[in-house]
């Protein structure tokens, strides 16, 4: 049960990262196509793709959550860049994933 936990904890960490890789790339393109740079917010990629399930998920922490948690922790994540916050959650997810090395004890 745990491997199979670990391997969904692999897939998601590879496809966090892969995502925020195309995040990068797409922010660094736009930054040198305008000759400065941009980062596209998290909450604005969000509101592009969804814009119900932004609302529904601010109406559910505040209220069934905590309505600090909505203010200043995920206000401040969705004002950062995409890359910033998806590059690290993936590997955190890669981490808690990860094979463990089985160490081996040498004998004198």
């Amino acid at each position: 049960m745990i491997s199979v936990l670990k391997f969904l904890f692999r897939v998601l960490g590879y496809g966090l990262l892969a995502l925020a890789i195309i995040a990068g790339i797409s922010d660094a393109s736009i930054s040198i196509a305008q000759s400065q740079v941009h980062l596209v917010p998290l909450g604005q990629v969000w509101f592009d793709l969804s814009p119900e399930t932004l609302n529904l998920s601010q109406a559910v922490v505040q209220r069934y959550v905590h309505p600090a948690l909505w203010d200043p922790v995920l206000q401040t994540l969705l004002a950062w860049p995409v890359w910033a916050v998806l590059g690290p959650f993936g590997l955190l997810f890669l981490f808690l994933g990860a094979r463990r090395r089985r160490q081996q004890v040498l004998y004198a």
